[in-house]
């Protein structure tokens, strides 16, 4: 029997539940969801930063070619229509008339077998001298490209080698924004531009400064390498030259291009190269808005484009 002091013995039983794996499938799915929505948002800004016309293009270029539903009855080539002398028609309309007037062939006159070979012979005459002047135009058309794709590769060689030899000199460098290189019908025209607070001559004097002088000696160099005429024409602004009586910006502009000739042909430029010299004062301002502006008192050096050669012989 037992007794009350014994304690009444309890068993546990506990029951494990062992759970499935979960693998690295989530890890897939989830990196299709970012790229998913990456690709969303990419081409959500590619929409927003396209134009109306780039978007019609691009449903152009995606949209189906049109092609019949069928190939018999009226969902065939034709769509229901017949095709007769007139052209193709739907089924019981009326035919259009077409009217075409012609002129009649002259009759046939009777001619000798002499007559006939004369004929032939002009004929071929005429054809000759055709393809002879046909030719000729050719041969003069094809030297004309020719020189002009000559004189392309001649300025673009010589802008380079100008702004090279600017880049390469400290004293020079300084002055690129008083430079303009561009090319107009006459050829390359290289600018020497005053800017405000710096000028490239003197107020009211044909001799430039130093750093102006060594400025045009860089570009002589470069039109020496050339075959090409030179034009210098001297500009200045609208304001009126005051002190010397009867000296005027005409005068002036004159003196300034004539200085910049005597500086290139110093440095071995023929005179036979210089085409023109010419001072312009106010007439052509390189800004027509602000004419009193200090970049129109400038002084252009055109490297003038050479006429293509004429064919011996040739008679326009």
């Amino acid at each position: 029997m037992a007794t009350s002091n014994e304690r009444p013995i309890i068993l546990k039983k506990v029951k494990k539940v062992v759970h499935a794996s979960h693998g690295g499938a989530w890890k897939i799915a989830y990196a299709d969801f970012v790229t998913a929505m990456m690709a969303f948002f990419l081409l959500m800004w590619l929409i927003s930063m396209t134009t109306p016309e780039q978007k019609q293009g691009l449903a152009d270029y995606f949209a189906p070619a049109n092609v019949s539903r069928s190939t018999s009855g009226s969902g065939g080539m034709m769509g229901g229509t017949a095709f007769d002398a007139q052209g193709s028609r739907m089924p019981g309309s009326t035919p259009r008339v077409v009217m075409t007037i012609s002129t009649p062939a002259a009759p046939k006159s009777p001619e000798t077998n002499d007559q006939r070979t004369a004929a032939a012979s002009n004929g071929y005459r005429e054809s000759t001298n055709a393809a002879k002047a046909t030719m000729t135009a050719a041969t003069t058309n094809a030297t004309a490209i020719g020189a002009i794709s000559q004189d392309e590769q001649n300025f673009r060689s010589a802008a380079e080698s100008l702004r090279q030899a600017m880049q390469n000199s400290p004293e020079l460098a300084e002055l690129s924004k008083n430079v303009i290189i561009d090319e107009t019908p006459e050829g390359l025209r290289i600018q020497i531009v005053d800017q405000d607070g710096r000028s490239m001559f003197p107020s009211g004097r044909a001799e430039p400064y130093e750093r102006t002088r060594h400025l045009i000696e860089a570009v002589a160099r470069v039109l020496m390498k050339l075959p090409n005429r030179v034009s210098i024409s001297g500009h200045t602004d609208s304001t009126p030259l005051r002190g010397q009586a009867g000296y005027t910006n005409w005068e002036l502009t004159a003196d300034r291009a004539n200085a910049a000739r005597r500086i290139i042909g110093a440095l071995g430029l023929p005179d036979d190269r210089i085409y023109q010299v010419v001072g312009k004062a106010d007439s052509e301002p390189l800004f027509p808005e602000d004419p009193r502006m200090a970049a129109n008192r400038r002084l252009s050096i055109v490297l003038l484009r050479e006429a293509p050669p004429v064919p011996p012989g040739f008679k326009p």
